[in-house]
């Protein structure tokens, strides 16, 4: 108990009323971290059993999808943006129990993302083929990743809706909600995975197409249920409490003040991301089928982080809506120190079970060589991926999002890339040397976002 004593998380400054318990800190943010970790956990444990199914269509398959991940997140940086602005907008006026601002919030955030999300869906559709071979596909893979990539941002609009609800949900604490509904989605997509990847009980064989309509189908179910959530009058968040007859100008320039410059955040890490996953793609299909699978388990170690992430900015948002930065600065502690202990256990699993979890995947010896050394220099971002993440959300949840994008300008967008080329390609190391820049990547991130939070004028801003 003594690892979670507020005073000492508070370190010299000075509180600014009575302080809990180490039992009511923890009760407290567990409340409110449980299902968002749990939620975030699950999603990644899906996206490995869906790999893995489309793994019984043999490596080019995997590379396939792999390919379409940062082209994907891409064309859902705008909506991914404005649902940060939601969450901590939301988290605030919970704070300050402005239950009208909240809902207005909501209201102005679905109008938007609509009409965005149609705009997005036809230039992905429409540019797919171009899109793919910029991001490096080969000709064994191209047809499936083309497929793949139009039939998700086809319905993209399913997916997006239901991410703003849940994006307010969670700014107004209600994370389990968020974590059902992505349940019930990840759900639906495993069972329609089964059907139609291999063709089974008549459905037909559809192959790599198959998981992008189980995809889209399980965001129908989620958006449904997101829907079901707003429809009780006595809830904060109501569907009969949001204006949706036309834009505001006061409420859109609140969400356009932190939405900014999360989407300059998220345009940074995608191009980052995005030529990294070139980099290693010209490596071949071996080696890119290797990195996608221990990409796919490395978001199992991002999932707590980002689970814990959403918990700090409601707690840290309605913390300072409250007008008590000092218990923002505890649970910003209480985040941090859950997400060590889970860093703990998952790093032995990755050093001593890392050839394990990619025979999961794979049979080929060479993908089974490439996975032994990814999962060796995983033990050791796992540490650093996890803390980051949870700074990030401390330093989101109070506003500071110029930080962050200043934070991804430079590690991501320029860190991750050259260092994954340096080492890869002019060093030599391959694979190796691409997973060496990554780590790189999180170290610098590490260290900006801690130093960050540790000087403490994220708590003097006002959104």
């Amino acid at each position: 108990m003594r690892f979670f004593n507020a005073t000492r998380m508070l370190g010299k400054m000075e509180p600014q009323g009575p302080l809990p318990t180490e039992k009511e800190c923890l009760r407290n943010a567990f409340r409110i971290a449980w299902p968002s970790t749990l939620e975030s956990f699950l999603i990644s444990l899906v996206s490995l059993i869906d790999t893995i199914m489309v793994s019984t269509l043999g490596k080019e398959a995997i590379a396939a999808v792999g390919l379409t991940t940062q082209p994907k997140f891409i064309g859902l940086a705008l909506f991914l943006s404005l649902n940060v602005a939601v969450s901590a907008l939301v988290a605030r006026r919970f704070g300050e129990k402005d239950k009208e601002g909240a809902n207005r919030v909501l209201g102005q955030s679905l109008l938007l993302t609509f009409l965005l999300a149609i705009v997005v869906s036809i230039l992905c559709v429409c540019f797919a083929d171009p899109i793919m071979r910029f991001a490096g596909s080969a000709p064994e893979t191209h047809a499936d990743a083309v497929s793949y990539f139009r039939i998700i941002m086809g319905g993209m609009m399913f997916n997006v809706l239901s991410m703003v609800i849940n994006a307010a949900q969670r700014g107004a604490g209600n994370t389990k909600i968020a974590m059902r509904t992505n349940i019930v989605s990840n759900l639906v997509n495993i069972v329609f995975n089964y059907l139609l990847i291999g063709g089974n009980f008549g459905f037909p064989r559809l192959g790599v197409a198959g998981a992008a309509i189980a995809t889209v189908l399980g965001t129908v179910f989620a958006l449904g249920m997101s829907i079901a959530s707003l429809c009780k009058k006595d809830r904060f968040l109501s569907i009969h409490h949001i204006p949706m007859r036309h834009f505001e100008s006061v409420t859109l320039k609140s969400i356009f003040n932190i939405g900014s410059s999360t989407l300059a955040e998220q345009i940074f890490l995608r191009i980052g991301f995005l030529i990294y996953a070139i980099i290693v793609a010209k490596l071949g299909t071996d080696a890119f089928a290797a990195h996608q699978i221990g990409m796919n388990i490395l978001t199992i170690s991002f999932s707590f982080g980002d689970g814990l992430s959403v918990a700090a900015i409601a707690l840290i948002g309605r913390s300072l809506g409250e007008q008590r930065p000092d218990m923002a600065k505890i649970y910003g502690g209480v985040c941090q120190r859950f997400g060590f202990f889970f860093a703990l256990c998952l790093a032995p699993v990755f050093l001593f079970g890392g050839r394990f979890l990619f025979s999961l995947f794979s049979s080929d010896a060479l993908i089974l060589d490439y996975g032994g050394m990814i999962m060796r220099v995983m033990a050791l971002v796992v540490f650093l991926q996890i803390s980051q993440v949870i700074y990030s959300g401390c330093l989101r949840g109070a506003g500071d999002t110029k930080y962050i994008a200043f934070v991804s300008l430079i590690s991501v967008a320029f860190i991750r890339p050259f260092s994954g080329w340096l080492f890869c390609y002019l060093l030599a190391m391959g694979l190796l040397g691409a997973w060496i820049g990554l780590l790189a990547d999180q170290v610098i991130r590490f260290i900006m976002t801690w130093i960050r939070f540790r000087r403490g004028q994220w708590m003097q801003i006002r959104i």
